[in-house]
């Protein structure tokens, strides 16, 4: 099941990371860029190239859905290729596409992502603000297929609290209740160890509430965005961790993608050093996560 291939692959390779491939073509070098037919191939070698550089550290990669959809049925093609290759080379794959309906439709969502003939991904980002008629189509998938999804509750941006702020008649607020509902949906799909294959994504940008939140959701895999390009950082996201120093992955996009032109690094990479400019920087994360926890 999903949360025990997880728990197992960052206990293996001793880093709670997970490299976020959401690639704008500008990030891509113009060497690669000059050798591919379109846009959408340059991307899907961009990918092969960090996947095979970072698999050796890094045990989970997430694809964010939209800058590939951003290039039409070719992106989706080479959001497929990328997600098959990174599951060959061994790494936990999660497709960050925050999606959901209700009835027939979440089922169908749930079937694209989460079964076995298209994108097969080991989970999915969802939106769980529909309710449970819209959470539990993606459940049925994660219990048959040992799949997992992570649903949001308290998001990174700066306006999330325009909504989950908001406090209810009880005294708690909307991200409060949600991480309840959690607690709920993933109690009958628990792993070896510990862990529900229903998990959470909890922003680093908000450590208080990181912390609250991983009280609160004791059994729930934590997906932390948030560090690095947006302005987290190891102190921010060690809240979500437990007292056995597990249950949280962290991810770090533009970071590792566009580490080559990070202002600690002052020019040692050029861009076409891409792939050696995001394991140091993999290696330098995983140092300053594992000092924290």
């Amino acid at each position: 099941m999903f949360a025990d291939l997880l728990y197992e692959k960052i206990e293996k390779m001793e880093n709670p990371t997970v490299m976020g491939l959401d690639p704008r073509i500008e990030f891509v070098p113009d060497s690669i860029r000059a050798s591919s037919g379109n846009d959408a191939e340059a991307i899907h070698i961009f990918n092969l190239h960090l996947i095979d550089a970072l698999c050796d550290i890094v045990p989970a990669v997430k694809f964010q859905s939209a800058y590939y959809e951003l290039l039409g049925p070719a992106g989706a093609i080479a959001l497929q290729k990328s997600m098959a290759y990174a599951k060959s080379k061994g790494m936990v794959v999660v497709l960050d596409a925050k999606r959901n309906d209700i009835g027939s439709t979440a089922k169908a969502y749930a079937e694209a992502y989460l079964g076995d003939n298209h994108y097969t991904a080991d989970a999915l980002t969802v939106n769980g603000y529909l309710g449970t008629d819209g959470i539990k189509p993606f459940i049925d998938i994660c219990k048959s297929n040992g799949k997992g999804i992570f649903i949001l509750v308290k998001t990174s941006n700066p306006s999330s609290g325009e909504l989950q702020d908001l406090k209810l008649k009880s005294g708690t607020t909307v991200y409060e209740k949600m991480a309840e509902l959690v607690n709920g949906w993933g109690r009958d799909i628990i792993g070896n160890h510990n862990y529900s294959s229903i998990g959470a994504v909890v922003g680093a940008t908000y450590p208080e509430e990181l912390g609250m939140l991983r009280k609160m959701m004791p059994k729930a895999m934590l997906l932390v965005p948030g560090y690095g390009a947006q302005g987290g950082g190891a102190e921010d996201v060690k809240n979500g961790f437990d007292n056995n120093r597990n249950g949280a992955i962290v991810n770090s996009s533009r970071g590792l993608m566009c580490a080559w032109k990070a202002a600690k690094f002052n020019g040692k990479y050029t861009h076409d050093q891409f792939c050696e400019a995001a394991c140091e920087e993999a290696l330098l994360m995983k140092t300053a996560l594992n000092a924290v926890i």
